[in-house]
């Protein structure tokens, strides 16, 4: 209805989704999966608040307007164990959640996805955007680390 991916869109989530990997996302970035969703530490971070987490669903629905009810469900159920899992492990202040639909609303990835921040006194997060250069492997890996030994637990 309204949507905005290209015909023939290489979806990089769903790239992850299947067992792939890119430039900016590796299986080792994955710190929850369910049978309809997945969680991993996103490349993008913002100035203040290393280590976000992307929460998708496992199929692929582009956006808000095309997610069906169980998906969002799904979603949502890994968005609120993420947000209780960064709380615990990332000694941060508070914790917030994004979610953009359509080039206006800042979406530039044609697959649904929820950002799940940590929260940091000053931090800022709302009057900019993400770094131009991504995170490495080896600086998100102890994010990763920390959310995977809290679901472990």
């Amino acid at each position: 209805m309204f949507n905005h991916q290209p015909p023939g869109y290489d979806c990089p989530l769903c790239r992850v989704l299947s067992g792939g990997e890119d430039s900016f996302t590796t299986q080792s970035d994955i710190v929850r999966r369910t049978d309809r969703a997945m969680a991993f530490v996103s490349s993008r971070w913002w100035p203040n608040n290393p280590g976000h987490v992307l929460v998708v669903p496992a199929d692929h629905h582009e956006n808000l307007y095309d997610l069906p009810a169980a998906a969002g469900h799904a979603v949502h159920d890994l968005v609120r164990e993420l947000a209780i899992a960064i709380r615990s492990t990332y000694d941060c202040s508070g914790i917030s959640t994004r979610q953009h639909n359509e080039p206006m609303g800042y979406q530039d990835v044609w697959h649904y996805h929820v950002h799940v921040f940590p929260r940091y006194e000053g931090d800022d997060l709302y009057l900019g955007r993400h770094n131009n250069t991504p995170a490495t492997p080896a600086e998100r890996a102890p994010y990763g680390e920390r959310l995977r030994a809290h679901f472990a637990s």
